[in-house]
């Protein structure tokens, strides 16, 4: 099974420029210090997993020629990552059918009672999102492909990471717990989690997720979730052999022999 990953937004809750800011990264004319929201597409088997739904989602879908999600994973329910939903409604008018959402029990119901709306058959004009809400505790397979939820911690909040082949993708990560860490045995790419330089309670900063990322040993570690505060370039330049800085349209690919 070969896979595809394509970052489709690397960027912290604020994105990059922020609003208001004149810093050296906001003001780069470097395409890779531009970034939107956090999210990810992951194809496995020609099955296209959205991972995430954030306020950028169409824009990223639009740069990316982006026209088929199958099935959409949650991590955890903060705007950054939750509130594109409705531009959801595209990719189920040009499948004629519903897309399904997999996450937490919590995430699930959070999508239920702020998103009822979009939870219905679909009408004559296809003019909302079609949506199923499907809570997983553990490991599942969709069309072939076997999903599983990596149980990590976003500050005292628990939520969820993914893993497909020998890809994990751990967002909004300030611990792993101690049951977690064989889930993440033998990945080979691994995209980590990286807020900024100085501690945050709710993310791994710059040196906490350069030490996160030798524990799991991955061959290939790209960092996300990067607020202004990180250069692309000065970044990189403090990066050890087998990690580097993600970007916008970044594609990454694992092969099996």
């Amino acid at each position: 099974m070969d896979i595809e990953l394509t970052i489709l937004g690397c960027g912290s809750s604020s994105g990059t420029p922020a609003i208001g800011c004149d810093c050296p990264t906001c003001a780069s004319p470097d395409p890779k210090n531009r970034r939107t929201r956090a999210s990810a597409l992951l194809r496995a088997n020609g099955v296209n997993f959205l991972i995430d739904t954030g306020p950028d989602l169409r824009q990223q879908a639009l740069r990316e020629n982006l026209r088929q999600v199958d099935a959409v994973l949650y991590t955890h329910p903060h705007a950054d990552h939750l509130n594109g939903i409705d531009d959801l409604r595209a990719f189920c008018y040009l499948k004629r059918g519903a897309i399904p959402l997999f996450g937490s029990p919590f995430m699930m119901g959070n999508i239920r009672e702020r998103f009822g709306y979009a939870l219905h058959a679909a009408g004559a004009q296809w003019d909302k999102p079609v949506l199923e809400t499907h809570a997983v505790e553990g490991p599942f397979s969709f069309s072939g492909v076997t999903v599983t939820p990596i149980p990590v911690m976003h500050g005292p909040w628990p939520i969820l990471g993914w893993r497909i082949g020998d890809v994990a993708y751990l967002t909004d990560v300030s611990a792993i717990p101690d049951a977690s860490w064989p889930l993440l045995a033998g990945v080979r790419l691994l995209l980590l989690d990286c807020l900024r330089r100085t501690p945050y309670p709710s993310h791994l900063s710059v040196t906490q997720a350069l030490a996160l990322a030798a524990q799991l040993g991955a061959a290939r570690t790209v960092l996300i979730h990067m607020t202004h505060e990180l250069e692309y370039h000065s970044l990189s330049a403090d990066c050890p052999p087998g990690v580097e800085v993600g970007y916008d349209g970044m594609r990454l690919q694992l092969s099996y022999g």
